[in-house]
């Protein structure tokens, strides 16, 4: 599955129960509802989810907000949510605002 707009798309793959999105572009503002929407909807088929945020070289506080709501139905869903290969800038980002402390970053 990939959805997406000109600024940003989401490559699904699943593995047995395991369900990897792979992030490409820029998660800002206007695309930031759609990337929520992205992550509620897997949560839908799995409850454990990998974000490959490799290709993501910014992402705003909606972004944020919308791997916060991620994080959240995680666990409300007794499963993962697991941020992997961020790029220098999104480390940073997840640095200074201290969501680095709230994610499972790997």
């Amino acid at each position: 599955m990939t959805v997406g707009n000109k600024n940003m798309t989401v490559d699904e793959k699943m593995t047995g129960d395991l369900i990897t999105l792979t992030i490409h572009g820029r998660v800002e503002t206007l695309n930031s509802d759609e990337f929520q929407n992205v992550i509620l909807k897997t949560f839908q088929k799995s409850k454990n989810i990998i974000l490959n945020m490799n290709d993501v070289p910014y992402i705003s506080s909606a972004g944020l907000r919308a791997l916060l709501i991620g994080t959240k139905t995680a666990t409300s869903k007794g499963g993962k949510l697991i941020i992997t290969d961020c790029s220098p800038g999104v480390k940073e980002v997840f640095r200074v605002t201290g969501f680095d402390g709230i994610f499972n970053i790997q």
